[in-house]
């Protein structure tokens, strides 16, 4: 079964969306037969320009321990102009039974392509969680080779972290690390969860990240919602 995605990315002055590295802290768990619609909003605002990026997504997992998403993204340039963007397909993979071992273990699978451009992005992730006590400490680590005519041609790291305190379930909150090329931010968040009957429960998360490593302004504003059944 494939998930397909419907996306939206607004953006003013001339930062690129895709430069952002703030998006979101992956945990490595896949529910059996999830379905899931996500909504994200992120805002970044530094020196250059200011970039306001929403997208709304539907997903389907394949087995009981893989889910996939696709993505269609869409920009408005500094004219108002709105166009299609990109399209990005996501298959997140639980590798071990969660709780069985010392940690959990995923991986992350990420391609995407620029529309009517030739620029390419694939991306694969290491996925760690680790929980003691009320305590949960969720590390990603990604590598990403981005080429075609429209941009530079090389490789990429970007490394994510997040400790959570699970206080209770619709108020968790956490502290959240971003690093990519010549970024370094930090920043606290909150993340809340509430279960109706059945699989169905809502999951929602709110995070402010501080770039550190520049001596510029550099604030990134995230949201997100996602609802499971």
């Amino acid at each position: 079964m494939i998930g397909c995605l419907a996306g939206l990315v607004v953006k003013s002055g001339h930062v690129k969306a895709d430069d952002m590295v703030v998006d979101k802290v992956y945990h490595p768990y896949v529910l059996p037969l999830e379905r899931e619609v996500e909504w994200r909003l992120l805002s970044r605002q530094n020196d250059t320009g200011n970039v306001l990026a929403q997208r709304l997504g539907l997903g389907w997992s394949l087995t009981e321990t893989m889910t996939v998403e696709g993505y269609a993204i869409g920009e408005r340039d500094p004219d108002d102009n709105f166009d299609m963007a990109g399209y990005e397909a996501e298959v997140r993979w639980q590798l071990v039974e969660q709780g069985r071992y010392w940690a959990d273990w995923g991986l992350l699978f990420e391609y995407e392509k620029r529309h009517k451009e030739s620029a390419y992005e694939a991306t694969v992730g290491l996925l760690f969680e680790k929980e003691f006590g009320r305590n949960s400490l969720t590390l990603n680590a990604f590598i990403a080779r981005e080429w075609g005519s429209m941009v530079s041609n090389g490789w990429e790291a970007e490394f994510r972290a997040q400790y959570r305190y699970r206080w209770i379930s619709a108020f968790q909150p956490a502290i959240e690390v971003y690093t990519g090329e010549d970024f370094v931010g930090v920043g606290p968040a909150v993340i809340g969860l509430h279960r109706f009957q059945g699989q169905k429960q809502l999951k929602w998360e709110i995070g402010f990240v501080t770039e550190l490593s520049q001596v510029s302004k550099d604030h990134s504003f995230r949201l997100a919602l996602e609802f499971e059944f």
